[in-house]
Order: structure tokens, then C-alpha cells, then sequence
């Protein structure tokens, strides 16, 4: 059976690979035997946030076949913060437009 496992041990950088496991394996036998994630990985393994497909797992989920294993890393700045920041240094709001400018309904 073939999985994705993804990671990011810094910022601005992303690991990809693909793991062929034995069907029946959980989350946890695919990252212990995936060698460039333990070498790359200075967690415990019970301090990291696990997922598939975006949604946080416990350990012993079993997996199936495709699944995308993520590894997700702690924020390094709270959102809210970063927004404060740009808007400091832009002297400006930023604005979300859901819509292209001038469209009307």
C-alpha cells in the first residue's frame, strides 16, 4: 500500500515522500519507517501533530491506501499578530476582496 507523507522541519522547507507500507500499518509504524523523517524530526513523537488529509490523528490510526500523512509544526507567530505587523508596516488596511473589483450582482 502507498501513502504521502509530508513535513516541514524548518521554515520554508517541505519534505515530500512516498512511503510503500504493509497493509494494516498506523500512523506510527509509516513515520518510524520513513529514515529522512526520524534523522530530520528532533521532536518526541507524542509532542507532534499528526494528520491525515488535514485532520489531526492519534497514533494508532490505521492507515489506507493514499492516505497523506502530515506533520504539522507549532506557529512561530500568532496570525493575529503578523496581521498587526503588515498593517504597521504598510500604513495601510489590507482588504480580502471576495469578488473582482467592480463586478456587481
Amino acid at each position: 500500500m502507498r501513502v504521502e507523507l509530508v513535513w516541514s522541519p524548518c521554515a520554508g522547507d517541505v519534505q515530500h515522500r512516498w512511503l510503500d507500507v504493509e497493509a494494516g500499518a498506523t500512523l506510527i509504524s509509516a513515520l518510524q519507517g520513513c529514515a529522512d523523517f526520524m534523522t530530520s524530526n528532533v521532536q518526541p513523537m507524542a509532542d507532534l501533530h499528526i494528520g491525515i488529509w488535514g485532520r489531526v490523528r492519534p497514533l494508532d490510526t490505521p492507515l489506507r491506501e493514499r492516505d497523506r500523512i502530515e506533520v504539522y509544526r507549532p506557529l512561530t507567530v500568532d496570525p493575529k499578530e503578523a496581521r498587526r505587523l503588515r498593517y504597521a508596516k504598510r500604513g495601510e488596511r489590507i482588504v480580502s476582496r471576495h469578488r473582482p473589483m467592480g463586478a456587481r450582482r
